[in-house]
């Protein structure tokens, strides 16, 4: 299943690489993408596993750049 989330505040493109490339290290995730331009969060996961994955997504959003605020479309 696709989500996609709102990336707010998200400060330049560097942070969103980095924030694509943990968010891809997540096991569950299937694959996901940021862009920076629309701020968005884009990834793909067995809808089992979304309650354990989007905390995990949150906490890697918030080590990376802590003033991001995620919010799901």
């Amino acid at each position: 299943m696709k989500y996609v989330y709102k990336l707010n505040n998200l400060c330049c493109a560097s942070c969103a690489a980095k924030i694509e490339i943990a968010v891809n290290k997540i096991e569950g995730v299937v694959s996901a993408k940021v862009i920076f331009m629309t701020q968005r969060l884009t990834f793909e996961a067995d809808e089992a596993d979304s309650g354990r994955i989007e905390p995990m997504i949150e906490k890697a959003v918030k080590r990376i750049e802590p003033d991001v605020k995620l919010r799901r479309e």
